[in-house]
């Protein structure tokens, strides 16, 4: 258990990889407050775990990371429960593709609310708390398309650039405070429910080919010929949350399989 007793907090972790994320992090040792949009899902999940994991070890929040007063009410519960606050794992995040020219800007500026104003967001409230524990370690899940550009994923792919470069300026501001801030950019979760009842049709629909071509597609992309799993990002949350990462900060560490040689 390399995070025994650390004190954590998973965003979008009521499903998918967040909650992927918040029961690896259980199984390490820390103590997890799991927050979420969606009530119902979020109370679900959060009794899963403390049935598997036991109670008193985890507990839910719900929370819309674009709304700055739930955040801080978030980390404020953070704080309360667990009595500080060591990690945060920002990995609320959406997703709406289409072609540039034709994509309505109200959604296009979804895109970006979530995933790069709820991460400015979430730092301005979870870094201090960090600070005053004497450290922490803020991880970013970001993805692939935050280090090269998606077809017709505009919206997507530029909230993920500039949530690393958020990332960088961040680890910059709190390096000699002992809060580190590093990124996590994951490959193609294919098998995850975002990508089986949304992605697939999404992308078929933009590129005009089957759902089982474009999960060929993204399959051949990949130089070890398989899919990110929720284990290989996991691994990697664990170690950046870790003091063996206690010399890294402002990284954006690829988990593709090699994808982003090509």
């Amino acid at each position: 258990m390399v995070l025994k007793d650390k004190r954590a907090v998973v965003t979008g972790g009521a499903q998918g990889l967040g909650l992927a994320i918040a029961e690896r992090l259980l199984a390490e040792g820390c103590n997890v407050v799991v927050a979420d949009l969606q009530d119902e899902q979020l109370r679900k999940s959060v009794d899963a775990l403390a049935k598997a994991q036991g109670t008193g070890r985890v507990t839910g929040v719900k929370c819309d990371v674009t709304q700055e007063a739930d955040v801080q009410n978030l980390v404020r519960r953070a704080v309360d429960v667990m009595g500080g606050l060591d990690v945060f794992v920002a990995n609320a995040g959406i997703l709406i593709s289409g072609p540039l020219v034709q994509f309505d800007v109200a959604r296009w500026r979804k895109v970006m609310d979530v995933n790069l104003v709820g991460q400015m967001i979430c730092m301005k409230h979870a870094l201090p708390e960090m600070e005053k524990a004497g450290g922490g370690s803020y991880v970013q899940i970001n993805s692939k398309s935050g280090k090269k550009g998606s077809f017709k994923n505009s919206a997507y792919a530029a909230s993920k650039f500039g949530a690393i470069g958020l990332v960088q300026s961040a680890a910059l501001e709190l390096a000699d405070k002992g809060v580190r801030v590093n990124a996590v950019c994951p490959g193609n979760l294919l098998d995850s429910p975002l990508w089986k009842d949304s992605l697939f049709k999404q992308y078929a629909a933009n590129q005009g080919i089957s759902e089982e071509q474009v999960r060929q597609k993204y399959i051949d992309q990949v130089p070890m010929k398989r899919p990110c799993a929720y284990e290989d990002v996991c691994n990697v949350v664990v170690f950046l949350a870790s003091a063996q990462s206690s010399y890294m900060t402002g990284q954006a560490i690829n988990v593709t399989g090699g994808q982003e040689m090509r």
